[in-house]
């Protein structure tokens, strides 16, 4: 998928060359406590030399899901109780690609030039395959939108 219509920032460095600035991906879910947290995880692990990645949510959780911080510690030595923490979306900056977990409700509208739903189911609740599979998931889709951001202009 192309993103029609944008354009790369650039900013210049401070030997007076061009660079292009990476893109801002922000993923939303409601509760920003399981899904959207993977998501800013392995987008901060798997991307971060393409895009920065943050997340949010219309509500807050006092802790990310403990199922989610353990598996993730597991599969991919990430620790995201260190860098992270539940968000709304009014602490986030303006950014250029929203992706949707599939919350099966109406998110609030945030200006951007891509936007996306990836319809994961919620493993909230559920054994560590269906956080598993939801983790090997966002991976994929992470990677994915890595490489479609790569080739955009």
């Amino acid at each position: 998928m192309q993103i029609s219509g944008h354009t790369p920032r650039q900013s210049q460095n401070p030997d007076g060359q061009t660079a292009q600035v990476r893109k801002k991906v922000a993923f939303i879910c409601v509760h920003n406590s399981c899904r959207s947290q993977i998501a800013e995880a392995l987008g901060r692990y798997l991307a971060a030399d393409v895009f920065e990645s943050f997340s949010a949510g219309t509500e807050v959780r006092p802790q990310i899901n403990q199922d989610a911080v353990r598996l993730l510690k597991q599969t991919h030595r990430i620790d995201m109780e260190t860098t992270q923490r539940s968000k709304l979306l009014s602490e986030i900056p303006p950014v250029d690609v929203v992706i949707t977990m599939g919350c099966n409700v109406q998110c609030p509208y945030l200006p951007c030039s891509l936007r996306e739903d990836w319809g994961l189911e919620d493993p909230t609740g559920k054994g560590d395959a269906a956080f598993l599979e939801t983790i090997r998931s966002i991976e994929e889709k992470i990677l994915d939108l890595k490489r479609r951001l790569q080739c955009s202009p």
